[in-house]
C-alpha cells in the first residue's frame, strides 16, 4: 500500500505567529492562502499545514497519488482500495469515500491513541 505524501496538519491559534515560527525553522510557504486561514509550509521533504480555526486537533494527513511536491505519481494505491483494506481488517472509519466513484476522495479514522488521520486523494 502506498499512502502518498505525508504531512501534519496543525490547528494553530494565530496563523501569522505560527508562520513566522516555522519560517525560523527553515520552512517556506509552499501552498495555501493566508486570507483563507491556512498555509502549507515546506522544508525539504517535510510538509506542515497550518490551519487557523478549521478544526480542533492536529491531523496526520496522507495524500495518495501525490509526492511531497504535490506532483501526481504514475503509480499509487487509490484511496478506495486503502479504505477497503482497512474495512476488511475491521478498522473503524469516521468518514468514508464513495467506493462507486473514481478520482478525488477522502476518508478519516483515528489511531488507537485518538490521533486523527486524513487520507485525502486529490487526483
Amino acid at each position: 500500500m502506498k499512502l502518498g505524501a505525508f504531512s501534519i496538519s496543525l490547528s494553530v491559534k494565530d496563523l501569522k505567529i505560527s508562520q513566522a515560527f516555522y519560517e525560523n525553522l527553515g520552512f517556506v510557504i509552499f501552498a495555501g492562502q493566508a486570507e483563507k486561514n491556512y498555509l502549507i509550509m515546506k522544508n525539504g521533504n517535510a510538509l506542515i499545514g497550518l490551519f487557523q480555526g478549521m478544526f480542533d486537533n492536529n491531523i496526520l494527513t496522507f495524500n495518495p497519488g501525490w509526492d511531497e511536491n504535490a506532483t501526481p505519481l504514475e503509480e499509487f494505491t487509490d484511496v478506495r482500495t486503502l479504505q477497503k483494506h482497512l474495512k476488511s481488517n475491521q478498522v473503524p472509519l469516521i468518514s468514508e469515500a464513495d467506493e462507486n466513484t473514481s478520482g478525488p476522495a477522502s476518508f478519516m479514522l483515528t489511531d488507537p491513541d485518538g490521533n486523527m488521520i486524513l487520507v485525502d486523494q486529490h487526483v
